[in-house]
């Protein structure tokens, strides 16, 4: 076996140059502050559009629309991802990039600014558009700028680290609730100052991303690709007869499973947790102002239990497709969400099952290190962006009817439930029958990880392949 072949077991760092390190850093720093705003939102939703809908609306009605403004921030994230995706592939990853950090960091701060639910949700929707061109395109930097050997365990790190992002978020609804305890801010307005903070560190990011060069990798087969006349960024060339419809179409399968379990139904435990919290608060008489303190806080604890979890359950995917391969670490997973999901949606009951969140979010957030290492392996060069953008956000367009879908769902099981306690039932009863709904609706939604594990099985295994490659080169002539 020649010295080549041999697996190299060093660590995936070793042969990254300080330019590498500066890639990586600003890549990984795109998506961490992208995963941050997506929880702000996530954490806060509900406390807005309590403020946003008209007095008087009740739970049932903030979480069908919350389902709403999650399907529009959803839409807009698909939007952007096709968008961006093919533009990073024609004009550069680098610049793109930061084009797309600065639209989604602006439009956080501005969803502070809102004043019903409608325009809420538009700003939501600009801020999906630039939310939606990050992940393609800071995939793509990665895969085209570090050693091919560094690839995988690069990615499935900057997937990680994602969940730091998702953990700064809960530490913000933790001190947001810390400020209504002590009387600094109002309950009514702590979502307006948790979205301004959250636009802060991506704006100040944007500065530095502009010192970002275009791989070397893409600049050489930019220049290959004029010469032969092969286009980039195209969604012809990458849905038209040829070899990539078929990795693009399945990868977006893929990624609809994954998307609809995360946002469809796991991003709804805070609204699980602020529920039963908030419930057995009230049944043991504890005033409104502390309930209210105390919901926010555990929601940013749930928030940080589940995001530990997935950082280290994306670590375990990313050991996983290395040393078993893609298509095993994506079966196992996706079993482990389906049954994380349910258990954690069905038992929950209370601040002594918080470790079921961390449980779930190993299982569920995992994949999507899978998506980041598994997707860039499908497509060459010059549909790289755009054939990852489309897998993970193409999907978007239909997994944004999983919270919309929810949101609808939840809300009939619950006034089914509530039309048959009769009109004697109390406020404590009604609040118990549309919890169990919320509960029976999760266990439905979560089917589609079952759809995820049919998909594997029609996906090539890319474990020790080499990248591919369509265009014709002085080495690799026609």
């Amino acid at each position: 076996m020649s010295t080549a072949s041999t697996l190299d077991n060093r660590p995936w760092w070793k042969d990254l140059t300080p330019y590498h390190w500066f890639v990586f850093a600003m890549a990984s720093m795109a998506w961490l502050f992208d995963c941050l705003d997506q929880q702000i939102f996530l954490l806060f939703r509900a406390d807005a559009l309590k403020q946003l809908l008209p007095k008087g609306s009740d739970a049932g009605m903030v979480n069908q629309y919350g389902g709403y403004a999650t399907s529009i921030f959803v839409a807009g994230w698909a939007t952007g991802g096709l968008i961006f995706g093919s533009v990073g592939d024609r004009i550069g990853r680098a610049k793109t990039l930061a084009m797309t950090v600065l639209l989604y960091s602006l439009f956080t701060g501005l969803s502070a600014l809102s004043t019903h639910w409608y325009d809420f949700a538009i700003y939501r929707f600009v801020t999906g558009l630039g939310v939606g061109g990050v992940f393609g395109l800071a995939v793509a930097l990665i895969a085209d700028t570090l050693p091919d050997r560094s690839r995988p365990g690069a990615l499935g790190m900057l997937q990680a680290l994602s969940a730091i992002g998702n953990i700064s978020a809960g530490l913000i609804s933790m001190l947001m609730g810390k400020l209504i305890k002590d009387g600094t801010i109002t309950a009514e307005m702590a979502w307006k100052y948790a979205f301004l903070i959250g636009a802060v560190p991506a704006f100040l990011c944007v500065f530095i991303q502009f010192r970002l060069k275009e791989p070397e990798k893409w600049t050489k087969a930019r220049e290959a690709g004029r010469i032969a006349g092969v286009k980039f960024g195209s969604y012809k060339s990458l849905l038209g007869p040829g070899p990539w419809r078929k990795p693009a179409l399945l990868g977006m399968l893929l990624c609809i499973a994954g998307v609809i379990g995360l946002w469809g139904i796991g991003f709804f435990a805070p609204e699980l947790v602020g529920t039963v919290i908030t419930n057995s608060l009230k049944a043991s008489g504890t005033p409104a102002a502390e309930i209210a303190s105390s919901a926010a806080s555990y929601k940013g604890i749930n928030s940080i239990i589940q995001n530990t979890g997935a950082f280290f359950g994306m670590l375990a995917f990313s050991f996983l497709a290395q040393k078993a391969g893609r298509k095993p670490a994506f079966m196992v997973f996706f079993f482990g969400a389906l049954l994380a999901t349910n258990g954690y949606f069905i038992y929950f009951n209370g601040v002594k099952d918080l470790w079921m969140s961390g449980v779930m979010g190993f299982f569920q957030l995992a994949l999507f290190a899978g998506f980041a290492i598994y997707l860039p392996e499908l497509f060459p060069t010059r549909l790289r962006s755009t054939g990852t953008s489309f897998c993970y956000n193409v999907g978007r367009f239909i997994a944004a009817t999983g919270p919309f879908s929810f949101g609808i769902l939840q809300k009939w099981l619950g006034d089914t439930a509530i039309a048959k306690l009769g009109e004697t039932a109390d406020a404590v009863a009604k609040s118990d029958a549309r919890l169990a709904a919320f509960r029976e609706a999760t266990s439905w939604v979560s089917l589609i990880f079952i759809m995820g594990m049919i998909v594997v099985l029609f996906l090539p295994e890319t474990k020790g392949r080499p990248m591919p490659e369509d265009i014709p080169t002085e080495a690799d002539p026609a």
